[in-house]
């Protein structure tokens, strides 16, 4: 019983951190055709219409918001900080494995490091009470579906898809970093990257990246 109860919760987090992924990439793109009057890649994997900052941001979300007691302005400044945080350390990381940031607020008044701002942050605040309202209450519908097998069948084979599409996204981003440090391809491995995933083709799908010297 433990066992059932334990995949279905990972089942959900998963769909939950799927649903948040599609969600920010909605938004990023709609935010791109607002600042530059033309669709601008927002994708945050090399296959699929993601965007895993939000994804990983609303999976925070699921698993705090509930818990929050109190109204909408404490869930709202709890958000808040959580989606600050999030971003923040999406950026940090994001630079430190693969070389580049997707998003610079130094510009910013009350930014931190330009990796997120008190702008952003009331962002993801809002976002928060949204979530609450909207997003938490559809999300509980999994639950009905949860345990049937066509489900777990089409969960099980999107989930290695998501896999792939990580890790071979990653790759990439570090093989594109390796070459901008003029590192030459030592194995078949870099060989292919180099190929397929030249710079040209890179920078194309993420078009808002901005390289950061080493």
């Amino acid at each position: 019983m433990k066992k059932e109860k334990w995949i279905n919760e990972w089942i959900k987090l998963f769909w939950v951190f799927i649903i948040g992924s599609l969600i920010g990439y909605v938004v990023e793109m709609i935010v791109g055709l607002v600042q530059n009057g033309h669709f601008v890649s927002r994708q945050g994997l090399l296959f699929g219409p993601f965007a895993q900052v939000y994804g990983l941001g609303i999976l925070a979300y699921y698993l705090i918001v509930p818990k929050i007691k109190g109204g909408y302005v404490k869930i709202f400044f709890v958000t808040m900080i959580l989606g600050g945080t999030v971003e923040y350390l999406c950026s940090y990381f994001q630079e430190l494995l693969f070389g580049t940031i997707s998003w610079d607020y130094s510009h910013l008044w009350f930014n931190i490091n330009g990796r997120t701002s008190l702008l952003h942050c009331t962002y993801w605040g809002i976002g928060g009470v949204l979530f609450m309202k909207y997003v938490l209450p559809i999300i509980n519908h999994i639950d009905k579906i949860i345990k049937n097998q066509y489900f777990r069948t089409i969960t099980a084979l999107f989930a290695i898809f998501m896999i792939f599409n990580i890790s071979v996204s990653s790759m990439a981003a570090i093989r594109q970093d390796e070459r901008n440090r003029q590192i030459a391809a030592s194995n078949n491995i870099d060989v292919f990257f180099d190929k397929y995933y030249s710079d040209e083709v890179m920078d194309t799908i993420y078009e808002n990246k901005i390289e950061v010297k080493k």
